[in-house]
Parts: structure tokens; sequence; C-alpha cells
């Protein structure tokens, strides 16, 4: 299974190693899925380590097990503003699109959580504790 990491889900796991994200990366390393993320989002991740961890260093560094996707075209981030989502967000949506994926892996509620469940171009958006009872 594809699941396309949002940047909450990364800061997340790094930052408690003990939680659900943290449990998808475990998981993926044995094999049991393959985690994507675009530059985006890996980005935003990094950013708010910075800010917020500064001892957790570069997550692709610590995590290892993440590809790394390219960007969207312009016109599925249109798609995906119109599915009603901020400008800040609607790349995440897109690039799981593009790469695929089979689940879209997000935290953020504020913005995500009326597309909690739904499927859009092939892809499920869900929250992480959805995406880790998938996958046991």
């Amino acid at each position: 299974m594809r699941l396309f990491l949002d940047a909450n889900v990364l800061f997340t796991a790094v930052h408690k190693p003990e939680g659900r994200s943290a449990g998808l990366i475990a998981l993926a390393r044995r094999g049991f899925c393959s985690l994507h993320m675009s530059p985006h989002a890996l980005e935003e991740a990094r950013r708010n380590l910075r800010l917020k961890v500064p001892e957790a260093g570069d997550p692709l560094e610590l995590v290892g097990t993440i590809a790394v996707e390219r960007e969207a075209p312009a016109p599925v981030v249109q798609w995906a503003l119109d599915q009603g989502l901020p400008l800040k967000d609607a790349p995440i949506l897109a690039a799981a699109v593009t790469a695929d994926a089979d689940l879209l892996v997000t935290g953020d509620r504020k913005h995500f959580g009326d597309l909690y469940g739904a499927t859009l171009r092939g892809v499920e958006v869900v929250t992480p504790a959805e995406a880790l009872a998938r996958l046991l």
C-alpha cells in the first residue's frame, strides 16, 4: 500500500517516536507499506521541526524510508483547490494523486477533516490512526 504523508505526520513521527505516525514508519521499514511525500510537504516538516524541535535534525536522515515524489502539475493543484482546500494544503492532495497513492495520511483535521474517508481520484484521505489500523 502506498501512503502519502502530509508534513504533520512526519513532524509527529520524529517528535513523538512512540506515537501512531512513528508506527507507520516502523511498518514501512518492515515492508508493510511504502511512504511518499512531496518536496513541499517535506520542507514544511523540516521548517516546523527546526522551529519547534531543533534537536531533532533532518527528518529524512532519521526516517530514511520516505520516497520524495515530484510536485503535482498546476491543473491538479487547481482541482485540489476546487475540493475546498486552502492554497497551502491543495498541493499535498494534488501530489498524492499524482504519485498514485492509495492513502493520503494527514492529521490536519482543520483543513482535511471534511475529506476524511473520501476517495478523490483514487486516493482516500485518512488520519494516521486509520492508516495504522488498515496496515495492521
